[in-house]
């Protein structure tokens, strides 16, 4: 029998950064050599727990000989918080690249909340590791643009590191909470501290977006540092 998780209304620390990973930049990456961190996030919510990113799965000879990656398993991080895998009630991905959408398959039959875009280009060849998206139970919900498929949470399409990259913004009783995945990469290039990963008009628009959302905290989906606003 599934434990019910009740918080109501979501506070500013509902919303919990996840560990899920750490890696290795490859050769063919700019930031070669260095390490990096991968972040998933989960909201207390009245509905269960809701999950914006998964991170990285295990068992890809690729994935493991170019990026060396130390994996947690979501249901640990969730554990070291105070939650159950088996309490998430709904699932969205920034983007379906491996290092967001890795563990997927551990919520088999929960709604997936995704860009109809971004499912299309996932089932292309080399974009990312098809087996940790495809699986037995994967019930993906396709949106088209911005929707808010659970009350309070809104997904914004902030295309840019991929056409159908989407961020997440989190209604709290302290005001909105971004959750940015990788439409801005850090906290020094949410301040304007540092030149954007992603060049394009289309990130740059995207980032401009989000910085006009009036958010009382940013998280980022690889900078395990955050933003708090005044």
């Amino acid at each position: 029998m599934r434990r019910r998780v009740v918080v109501s209304p979501i506070g500013i620390e509902d919303v919990i950064p996840l560990h899920l990973a750490d890696c290795t930049f490859p050769a063919s990456h700019p930031l070669v050599g260095q390490r990096g961190t991968v972040h998933g996030f989960a909201v207390r919510h009245p509905a269960g727990v809701f999950v914006f990113d998964t991170g990285i799965g295990t068992g890809n000879a690729w994935v493991d000989a170019n990026f060396r990656p130390k994996v947690r398993a979501i249901d640990d991080a969730l554990r070291e918080v105070g939650l159950r895998a088996d309490d998430v009630t709904a699932v969205a991905n920034s983007h379906l690249h491996f290092d967001h959408a890795g563990q997927n398959a551990r919520f088999g039959n929960v709604p997936i909340y995704v860009q109809r875009i971004e499912r299309a280009a996932a089932r292309a060849d080399g974009y990312t590791i098809s087996e940790w998206i495809e699986f037995a139970g994967a019930r993906y919900e396709p949106i088209d643009g911005d929707a808010e498929p659970v009350a309070g949470i809104q997904l914004l399409a902030t295309p840019g590191h991929t056409r159908g990259h989407q961020s997440a913004v989190i209604a709290t009783t302290d005001g909105p909470v971004v959750l940015a995945g990788q439409a801005v990469y850090s906290v020094a290039e949410w301040r304007g501290e540092a030149d954007p990963a992603d060049q394009s008009p289309k990130s740059a628009a995207s980032a401009k977006r989000l910085r006009g959302l009036g958010a009382r905290r940013v998280f980022f989906g690889h900078d395990a540092s955050r933003w708090d606003g005044a």
